[in-house]
């Protein structure tokens, strides 16, 4: 999120109505309905975890240990067995589907 300054995209007239309410104060806007991004998405944050858990799974599915893939990415042990969990229903929903 960024800052914007109202008189660089409101009318003077509508900024007149909003000081009647909040003067000089921050005022965060929502976006509208339908236009909300989900959390990751402008950042690539979301796809570059999706990718990297892909990665551990199929470390795991190849033999690294829980250990050895906790000091290969610098994640704690519940973090990689939940990866490794997830891994794994991804799997079997995929395999129901065939």
């Amino acid at each position: 999120m960024k800052y914007v300054r109202a008189e660089n995209v409101l009318p003077d007239s509508i900024i007149e109505i909003i000081q009647d309410y909040i003067d000089g104060e921050y005022l965060y806007i929502p976006r509208k309905k339908g236009n909300e991004k989900s959390w990751g998405e402008k950042s690539g944050t979301k796809d570059s975890l999706k990718a990297r858990n892909e990665e551990v799974f199929k470390s795991y599915k190849q033999g690294f240990s829980i250990k050895e893939l906790c000091e290969k990415y610098y994640l704690s042990e519940s973090s990689i067995r939940r990866i490794i969990r997830s891994g794994e229903l991804t799997s079997k929903e995929k395999q129901q589907k065939l």
